[in-house]
């Protein structure tokens, strides 16, 4: 491929909506796709390329509560500011929840935010590919920071990244509900032909509740499948709760459509 990336009932409402993704990536494969949902890319966007991205997350099934479903959508602009540096909007970020342990059932807007990544260096010429992420959202009482450590590197057809991710978030009619997240992601893709990418990504997070109590683990794992042609791109990743955290989803799945304008 073109350098990876320069620069970067619920059971059967489970099974439509996999379908659905399988049929969505078999009609799409040659873009700058991103090889990861949950992981970021330490390549940036080169200089005054914009692309439009659409996102879609939807888990499903809590110990708890086995009707359990909350989809959540998410459109994204990125522009390439400089060959190191690139901005990215979320217009909009909103969803649907729904089950027995979920108090208003519905649709609900979340929230706006901007991300900014800086490239420090490249993984493929440089022994590890390093950038920083910093994000800032607000809402209907929330407010969030989040901050990022993206670490890559390319042998060959594969692509090796990690995220280590911290964020603070404030809700409430006075912003004084305060909690915090720690986060690492680790992703893992090859390169099958030049507009398939196949591999695996895993999720740990833990919450700092008000900044002084330590809450599980939770982990998730599964693969991921990016698909390409032109100037589309599709890439999905179904994830699997491999810890027994019983008020946290059972599965999830990630969806990011992608335009490169």
């Amino acid at each position: 491929m073109n350098q990876i990336r320069q620069v970067r009932g619920s059971q059967g409402v489970g099974a439509a909506f996999v379908m659905a993704l399988v049929v969505a990536t078999a009609g799409v494969a040659r873009a700058d796709a991103r090889p990861f949902v949950f992981t970021y890319e330490v390549t940036t966007m080169p200089v005054g390329a914009v692309e439009y991205e659409q996102w879609v997350t939807w888990k499903t099934s809590k110990a708890i509560d086995s009707d359990y479903d909350a989809i959540d959508f998410r459109h994204e602009i990125e522009f390439g500011v400089t060959d190191h540096f690139q901005l990215g909007l979320y217009v909009s970020d909103w969803g649907y929840e729904d089950g027995d342990s979920v108090t208003n059932d519905g649709t609900r807007w979340n929230d706006v935010a901007i991300e900014g990544i800086y490239n420090l260096s490249d993984p493929v010429a440089d022994p590890i590919g390093v950038a920083l992420y910093g994000e800032i959202k607000g809402g209907d009482e929330v407010l969030g920071v989040e901050g990022k450590l993206l670490l890559q590197k390319n042998i060959g057809s594969w692509i090796i990244a990690w995220n280590g991710v911290i964020e603070a978030e404030w809700e409430g009619d006075h912003f004084d509900d305060d909690n915090g997240t720690l986060e690492q992601t680790l992703g893992i893709s090859y390169q099958v032909t030049p507009s398939l990418l196949l591999g695996a990504e895993l999720v740990h997070e833990i919450d700092y509740a008000d900044w002084s109590a330590w809450g599980p683990h939770v982990v998730y794992a599964g693969p991921n499948v990016s698909y390409r042609k032109g100037n589309w791109w599709v890439t999905v990743a179904p994830l699997f709760q491999l810890t027994r955290v019983d008020d946290e989803a059972d599965f999830q799945t990630r969806l990011i459509f992608g335009i490169n304008f």
